[in-house]
């Protein structure tokens, strides 16, 4: 059992699953991968210099600012070996991948271009990175482009052990995740009993919520981006009935922190409660669906004054039977374990919300060692 010392919980026997990491997916990495003739472009992008977050037609984004000196560099982890040591010291025992400059995937405008840049991230994850080490699990990476052929990519792994989740781009996605043209991707993934995980990325683009050209700095587009982004999206999904139309689909939000889940719930069920004429295929209030298969990822995690509020805020979205520990790492803003384990919570609660929520969620075994 984990003990308290001084307020905090040691971390020695407790589960710590890392919710979101992020791979180094960069088109040289890509290219061997992918299919012809697109094999061909991602050699192209290969052979140009070094970006983050900004390579046109892979990570398409629009940068606004000026170079600030000082600011941290970008981090990126190059190799599942790499990846294990950095978790390792860090005391996460497992790690869920995502990728890193495909977070910016759902711009892409080009449909076969990117249902092959899609199947090639999906092997490439697989063979470099899942293969590899035991404790790292990865999540799909679904093509909005291609609903179809998503379908059929999520039966194609649905029984590989290592593939735990399916990844929804949600930075710039057009339409949002709830729009039915979706449906074949949100039933293979209940048919494979694998939860979708919603993600973000700050970005400049005309889709809603991300007509955030208005703002003159990154600093209030980044305050914005991921909690919108996560806001329409969830009310996107619920005003089309997903939740109800797909009775087993569990869904997770990832990188956009906590406190924007009970004022959600509360205005989702406000307005359910006005209109609920207007989805009557809701056979409960939004916050219900919410507390029994949707779940939230810590980071980038909330830091009020009084550690008890960001308590009491999980209390109101559900508890912690609904938190997911995330540390985003290795980007330079990554949360370390110890942003939970220092909150006056129980030791129950903290073991939940380290690793026994995601043992659960995504059905991986404990690692050597340690149970639950």
């Amino acid at each position: 059992m984990t003990t308290t010392v001084s307020g905090r919980s040691r971390t020695s026997d407790m589960v710590i699953v890392d919710a979101d990491v992020h791979v180094s997916d960069t088109p040289g990495a890509l290219a061997p991968y992918c299919d012809m003739p697109w094999r061909m472009s991602l050699e192209e992008l290969g052979q140009g210099p070094g970006r983050y977050l900004d390579i046109p037609a892979f990570a398409p984004s629009l940068k606004l600012d000026p170079p600030i000196p000082g600011t941290p560099a970008p981090r990126s982890v190059r190799s599942a070996a790499e990846m294990r040591d950095g978790l390792s010291a860090l005391g996460i025992d497992i790690g869920i991948l995502f990728p890193d400059n495909l977070l910016l995937f759902a711009p892409i405008p080009n449909i076969e271009y990117a249902t092959a840049l899609s199947h090639a991230y999906n092997r490439w994850l697989m063979e470099e990175w899942l293969l590899r080490e035991p404790d790292l699990y990865g999540a799909l990476l679904a093509c909005p482009q291609n609903p179809q052929d998503s379908a059929a990519e999520i039966e194609r792994y649905a029984k590989e052990d290592k593939i735990v989740a399916v990844y929804l781009p949600t930075a710039g996605v057009n339409p949002l995740w709830g729009d039915r043209r979706y449906d074949p991707i949100l039933a293979a993934a209940e048919a494979a009993d694998l939860p979708v995980l919603l993600h973000s990325v700050t970005l400049v683009s005309p889709a809603f919520p991300c007509q955030l050209d208005q703002f003159e700095n990154h600093y209030a587009r980044q305050m914005l981006s991921h909690s919108f982004a996560m806001m329409a999206n969830l009310v996107s999904i619920m005003h089309t009935g997903v939740p109800a139309r797909y009775p087993k689909l569990r869904i997770a939000f990832t990188e956009a922190g906590l406190a924007w889940v009970p004022y959600m719930m509360w205005r989702l069920d406000k307005y359910y409660n006005e209109y609920r004429r207007l989805v009557p295929f809701l056979e409960k209030r939004p916050s219900e669906y919410m507390k029994e298969r949707m779940w939230f990822a810590t980071q980038p995690i909330e830091e009020p004054d009084n550690a008890s509020d960001l308590v009491e805020t999980i209390a109101h979205l559900g508890g912690p039977e609904r938190v997911l520990f995330a540390s985003d790492w290795p980007h330079h803003d990554f949360d370390h374990p110890r942003a939970i384990t220092k909150l006056p919570m129980s030791a129950e609660a903290k073991r939940k919300i380290m690793g026994e929520n995601a043992l659960e969620l995504f059905g991986i075994p404990a690692p050597a060692g340690k149970s639950v």
